[in-house]
C-alpha cells in the first residue's frame, strides 16, 4: 500500500466524540459531553435561509464570503467589541474549525512552535501537528487557568511563532483577566508572535478579549463563529479576521479548500447578526450557578466559570478516563476526561441541556460518588 502522509500517524477521532458515542450506545445516558446548544436555531434565522432558497440564492458567492455579510460583520464587530476590520479583512469559513485550520496552516512552517495554554481544545494540537509544527503545552492549572507572563516567557524559544488564546475557555469556562491579557500583549509584541484568538464563546458571555485590548493588530488572527451564540452548530459558519496582507494569502488557501460557504446559509448568518442571544445567555448563567453549587457540595471543586457552557471539576488523583467510563457504565452520565484537553485529574461537563436533565445528571453523579466511596 502506498504510504499516506506521515502526519496522519496517530491521528484519531477526538475524545469528545468517542465518549459521546459510548454514551449513546448505552441508550439511557444523559450527555454532558457536547458543546452544542440544545436550543433550536431562532425562527428569523431559519426563515432567512428559506427565503434565500426561494429567491434562487444557490450559487457561488465570493471566495471570501458574501460582501453584504462581511460588511455586516464589520459593523457588528465595531459596534459590539470596538474592533475595526474592513470587509476585505474578513473571511467567511466553514465554522470556526476551518478558520483555525486555515489560520494555522497558513502561517506555520515545519519546525515552528505553537504555544498552547492547557487545558485546551484538542483541535489546536491536531492542526499544529498536521502543519508539521510543534505544539508546546503550558499548564495553567496552578494559576487559576490563567496564562501568566512568567509561564509564557518560560515556554518561548527562537522557534516560537504562534500563541493560541481561547477566552472564554473550553474546557474550563474561565475568562482571561485584563491584567493577564495586557502582559500577554507586551510579550507577544516584543517577540513578534502571531496570536490566534479563539473567541467563539464571547457572544454568550461578553468579556474583555485580546483583540480589544491589544496594542496593534498586525499579528492577530481573530476567530469567531455563529454556532454557539445563535444555536447554529449544524450550519457550519464562522469567520476569520486578520490584517489585509495576511488575510489575502489565507483567503487563497481557503479558496482551494472549500471555495466558499453555502450562499443560503450566509443569508441566514446575515439575519443572525440582528438576533440578541440574551435569553440563551441567561439560561446558561442559571445552569452554571446550579451545576457549580452541586459539584462543590459533592466535593468536586472547580474554578468558577465566567463564560461558555462548561465546568471543569477536579476529581483529584483519580484517572479521568476511568472515571468517565465508569460514570457512563454505572450512572448513565457522560462527561469528557480531562486528558482529552491535556489535563489529568479533571473532567469536563457541559450544561447544554435542559435544567431537568441537568438536575437528574447531578443526582446520578451524586449517587455514583456515594457508592464509589
Amino acid at each position: 500500500m502506498t504510504e499516506l502522509n506521515h502526519n496522519l500517524r496517530g491521528l484519531a477521532l477526538g475524545g469528545i466524540r468517542r465518549f459521546t458515542t459510548l454514551a449513546k450506545e448505552r441508550g439511557d445516558c444523559i450527555l454532558l459531553t457536547l458543546g452544542e446548544p440544545e436550543f433550536d436555531t431562532p425562527v428569523p434565522i431559519r426563515q432567512a435561509c428559506k427565503d434565500a432558497l426561494d429567491q434562487g440564492r444557490t450559487h457561488y458567492t465570493e471566495n471570501r464570503g458574501d460582501l453584504a455579510l462581511r460588511q455586516a460583520i464589520s459593523q457588528f464587530e465595531r459596534r459590539s467589541r470596538g474592533l475595526d476590520y474592513a470587509p476585505e479583512e474578513i473571511l467567511i469559513t466553514l465554522g470556526a474549525t476551518e478558520a483555525i485550520y486555515t489560520a494555522l496552516t497558513g502561517v506555520l512552517n515545519p519546525g515552528d512552535e505553537v504555544v498552547i495554554p492547557t487545558p485546551a481544545f484538542s483541535l489546536y494540537d491536531t492542526v499544529t501537528r498536521l502543519a508539521g509544527a510543534v505544539p508546546v503545552p503550558v499548564d495553567t492549572s496552578k494559576d487559576g487557568f490563567q496564562l501568566t507572563a512568567s509561564s509564557l516567557e518560560a515556554a518561548l524559544t527562537p522557534k516560537t511563532k504562534v500563541l493560541i488564546l481561547n477566552s472564554p475557555n473550553n474546557p474550563t469556562g474561565v475568562v482571561y483577566t485584563p491584567e493577564h491579557l495586557a502582559a500577554i500583549d507586551r510579550i507577544t509584541r516584543e517577540r513578534e508572535l502571531f496570536v490566534l484568538c479563539d473567541d467563539v464563546y464571547w457572544g454568550l458571555s461578553p468579556c474583555p478579549t485580546f483583540p480589544q485590548l491589544a496594542h496593534g493588530r498586525d499579528r492577530i488572527l481573530a476567530v469567531q463563529s455563529f454556532s454557539k451564540p445563535y444555536a447554529m452548530t449544524g450550519w457550519r459558519v464562522g469567520y476569520l479576521m486578520a490584517p489585509r496582507a495576511v488575510l489575502d494569502r489565507l483567503a487563497v488557501l481557503h479558496s482551494h479548500a472549500v471555495t466558499c460557504a453555502p450562499a443560503m446559509i450566509q443569508a441566514a448568518c446575515l439575519a443572525a447578526l440582528d438576533w440578541d442571544p440574551k435569553e440563551m445567555a441567561r439560561a446558561y448563567e442559571t445552569r452554571r450557578g446550579y451545576i457549580c453549587r452541586r459539584l462543590e457540595a459533592m466535593g468536586l471543586p472547580c474554578a468558577r466559570p465566567e463564560g461558555a457552557f462548561y465546568v471543569f471539576p477536579s476529581i483529584g488523583s483519580r484517572s479521568s478516563e476511568d472515571f468517565c467510563l465508569r460514570l457512563i457504565q454505572d450512572a448513565g452520565v457522560a462527561a469528557v476526561p480531562g486528558t482529552v484537553f491535556g489535563a489529568e485529574g479533571y473532567v469536563r461537563m457541559s450544561y447544554c441541556c435542559s435544567m431537568e436533565h441537568l438536575q437528574e445528571a447531578m443526582d446520578r453523579l451524586e449517587r455514583f460518588l456515594q457508592l464509589s466511596q
